[in-house]
C-alpha cells in the first residue's frame, strides 16, 4: 500500500510517499505562513500532482491524542471533534494538524485518512512517572497526566537503534530529539519507560521558542507583577521564550554562529540548553537504570556537532564519550561514540514518516479498509 504521509510542523508542512517497503516515492516539504497548513492548498495540489500522486491511504502526525487515542485511528468528523478539543494542551501543533487534515482530505477525498499519535508511545510509562503530585479531586476531574510527545520520532529511535547496532531490542536507551521542540526520552525493552515533556509540549528540555521546565510558581508571580492574563503569559511560554528569548534567536544554526563570535547572550542560551540537555539524558538514564545506548535525532540532533559534543562532555560519569571526528563528521544514520566507550553513541536521522506508514497499514489492514 502506497501511504502519503503528512507531518505538520509549526513551520513547514512535510509530505512524503511511501511504497510497501518504506521506500520513498517522493517527497516535499511546503512552508506555511500564519494561517496554517490552508495557506498551501495551491502548493499541495501541485505537489500531488507532481511527486506524490497514486497514494492509496493518507497518515496524518497529530500531537496529541489524549487519553482516548492510544493507537493509529481513522479519522472521521467525531473523532476530528475530538481532537481539535486537545488544542488548547498543544496550540503550537493540534490545530495546524487538523488544518493539514482538512487540506490534504480535499484534495484527497476518496482514500482513507489515519492519524497516528506523538502521545501514543507514552501511553504506559510507569504511574511513577505519569503522576503530577496534585491535589486528588483535580486530577479525579481533569486528565492530569505526564503525556509526553515526540512519540513518533522516539518509537523509531526505539526500533532503528539495536538493528544499527545489532543489539538487543530491550537494550536501555536514551533518545533525544532535538529540534525546534525538544524532548528526551527513556526506552527499555522497546517502550517508553519516562520523559522529559509532560501534560503539554511545554515541560522540559529548553526548545526554540518554548521555556522548558520553569518554577510553576513563578508563573502566578509573573501574572500579578507583569499584569498578564492567562492567555498573554500563555503566549510568552509557547512562542517568545526559548532559545528565543534568551538569544533573540530560535535557530540553532543563528545561536551557535553568535555564541562562536563571543555574543554573550548566546554564549548564555547555548550554556543553559546544554546544561538542561545533561539533566534530562541523566534523569532519563536513572529511569531505566542506565544508559547502553545514547542517540540524537532531529534537525538539531541531527546536524549540530557542538551540541551533541557539549552534551556528551558532562556525561563521562555515564559512559559517554564521543569520537571528535566521528561526531563532526556525521552524516545520516552513524555511531559517533568513541572506541572503548561504556554507552554507544548514535545519530539517527528521524524517519517518523516510516513510522506514519507502518501505524496506517497496520490498522487498515486489521479493519480491511483501504484495500481492494
Amino acid at each position: 500500500m502506497r501511504v502519503l504521509t503528512v507531518n505538520a510542523g509549526s513551520s513547514s508542512l512535510k509530505l512524503a510517499l511511501l511504497d510497501g517497503d518504506d521506500e520513498v516515492l517522493g517527497e516535499c516539504e511546503l512552508p506555511v505562513g500564519p494561517q496554517g497548513a490552508d495557506a498551501d492548498a495551491d502548493a499541495l495540489g501541485k505537489a500531488l500532482a507532481r511527486e506524490l500522486g497514486g497514494a492509496e491511504a493518507a497518515s496524518h502526525r497529530i500531537v496529541h491524542g489524549g487519553e482516548r487515542y492510544r493507537e493509529p485511528v481513522v479519522l472521521d468528523e467525531h473523532v476530528e471533534r475530538q481532537l481539535a478539543e486537545l488544542t488548547e494542551l498543544a496550540p503550537l501543533h493540534q490545530a495546524r494538524s487538523l488544518a493539514a487534515l482538512a487540506t490534504v482530505r480535499r484534495a484527497l477525498p476518496g482514500i482513507p485518512h489515519v492519524a497516528c499519535f506523538d502521545t501514543a508511545f507514552h501511553a504506559g510509562i510507569p504511574p511513577a512517572a505519569r503522576t503530577y503530585a496534585l491535589p486528588a479531586s483535580w486530577r479525579e476531574r481533569h486528565p492530569l497526566r505526564r503525556f509526553g510527545f515526540h512519540g513518533l520520532s522516539h518509537a523509531w529511535v526505539a526500533a532503528r537503534a539495536p538493528e544499527l547496532l545489532g543489539a538487543d531490542p530491550g537494550v536501555r536507551i536514551v533518545s533525544c530529539h532535538l529540534g525546534a521542540g525538544a524532548s528526551a526520552c527513556a526506552i527499555e525493552g522497546g517502550r517508553s519507560r519516562d520523559t522529559t515533556m509532560g501534560f503539554t509540549p511545554l515541560e522540559g528540555l529548553v526548545m526554540a521558542t518554548r521555556s522548558g521546565d520553569v518554577d510553576p510558581g513563578m508563573l502566578p508571580w509573573l501574572m500579578e507583577h507583569e499584569q498578564l492574563s492567562p492567555a498573554e503569559l500563555a503566549d510568552a511560554l509557547e512562542h517568545r521564550s526559548g532559545l528565543l528569548g534568551l538569544a533573540g534567536s530560535g535557530d540553532m544554526r543563528e545561536v551557535l554562529d553568535a555564541a562562536a563570535s563571543r555574543e554573550q547572550r548566546a554564549v548564555l542560551a547555548l550554556a543553559v540548553y546544554v546544561h538542561r540537555l545533561r539533566a534530562g539524558i541523566a534523569a532519563m538514564a536513572a529511569a531505566i537504570g542506565g544508559v547502553q545506548v545514547l542517540v540524537f535525532t532531529g534537525g538539531v540532533g541531527e546536524r549540530a556537532p557542538q551540541v551533541r559534543a557539549q552534551a556528551a562532555a558532562g556525561l563521562a560519569f555515564l559512559g559517554v564519550a564521543l569520537d571528535g571526528r566521528r561526531n563532526a563528521s556525521a552524516r545520516g544514520d552513524c555511531e559517533i561514540g568513541a572506541a572503548g566507550a561504556t554507552v554507544r553513541t548514535l545519530v539517527l536521522h528521524a524517519r517518523e514518516d516510516i513510522e506514519l506508514a507502518r501505524g496506517a497499514r497496520a490498522l487498515l489492514a486489521r479493519t480491511d479498509q483501504g484495500f481492494d
